[in-house]
């Protein structure tokens, strides 16, 4: 039969229509399969995207948790109290936050997302409880600082008052002070020799190769606020460059005038008896006096009570 005959032509044709419908079918078959494969995987991924979106939002509800819980700590211990509980409370919210984010690199199953989700109900439960607790506390605290101001209030006025006693007390009791200053009277002084004898000069004049020794002489005028008892006279001898003499040998010290150690030449203690008593000083300085203007101050009491001055020439 020749190649081009007609019924060869016919079997090509229906050869060809046979391979391009099986052509067809296995494409169609092909794009079904893919489109099948496509919706898994989407559905997959949908799947995947809800569950990340639930950890996440779980991963909130416990950060939000541990701030709320860390806040009603601060609260409590801005006023002065403590409690175990929540610090309890916050390690188990860290612990369960630290397991939650680990389902990011790990399947997070529907018992996961029901336990997780359990838990912060009780949590949030807990929070709301403690959050009424400590709103009470805070109302007593208000109470018991209103108080506590009305007795500060009252305390104030008290301790206003107590100081105005105080001051009054103080400026009268510094007026007798004052009003009871004892006062050097008739004060002179005189030299004596080395052969012992005194010399006295109107002038307060002397001549210092002649002096052995200084002798200061005082009556101690009448007081009748004065306390009669038991006291101590300081004399200062300053000489003419402005400082006092002091020998320990001698019995020179220090005391204390307005605050200040001022260092004394001699002391000599009496009782006050108020009938105008008379004192003196002796004082041998063992050594040549300085010519020139020196001073004699008297103290008693923390007051000066008698100054004069000689010269040695």
């Amino acid at each position: 039969m020749p190649a081009n005959s007609p019924e060869n032509r016919s079997n090509r044709k229906i050869l060809i229509g046979g391979l391009i419908l099986v052509l067809l079918s296995i494409n169609g078959i092909l794009f079904y399969m893919n489109y099948q494969k496509k919706e898994k995987t989407e559905e997959q991924a949908e799947v995947i995207r809800v569950k990340n979106s639930e950890l996440e939002n779980q991963i909130n509800v416990y950060e939000a948790l541990k701030a709320d819980f860390e806040r009603q700590s601060q609260e409590l211990q801005a006023m002065g109290l403590e409690n175990d509980s929540l610090e309890t409370k916050i390690a188990a919210i860290s612990a369960d936050l630290d397991e939650l984010r680990g389902f990011r690199n790990k399947s997070y199953s529907l018992a996961d997302q029901r336990r997780f989700r359990d838990r912060a109900k009780a949590f949030e439960a807990q929070l709301k409880e403690k959050d009424e607790q400590i709103a009470a506390l805070k109302q007593d605290n208000e109470a018991l600082t209103s108080e506590n101001t009305t007795l500060k209030t009252t305390q104030t006025s008290l301790s206003d008052s107590l100081s105005t006693v105080k001051s009054t007390n103080k400026v009268l009791s510094d007026k007798v002070k004052v009003a009871s200053r004892l006062e050097a009277q008739n004060l002179s002084v005189n030299i004596i020799n080395s052969r012992g004898k005194a010399k006295d000069d109107n002038d307060n004049e002397f001549r210092a190769k002649r002096v052995d020794k200084i002798r200061v002489v005082f009556n101690l005028a009448k007081n009748d606020v004065a306390t009669q008892e038991p006291k101590t006279v300081y004399m200062r001898l300053i000489e003419p460059d402005g400082a006092a003499l002091y020998n320990l040998s001698t019995g020179s010290g220090s005391f204390e005038i307005d605050g200040e150690n001022m260092y004394y030449t001699a002391k000599r203690d009496f009782v006050f008896d108020n009938t105008q008593q008379q004192l003196s000083f002796v004082y041998d300085k063992d050594a040549a006096y300085k010519k020139g203007e020196h001073t004699i101050e008297l103290y008693t009491d923390g007051f000066l009570i008698g100054k004069t001055t000689f010269t040695l020439k």
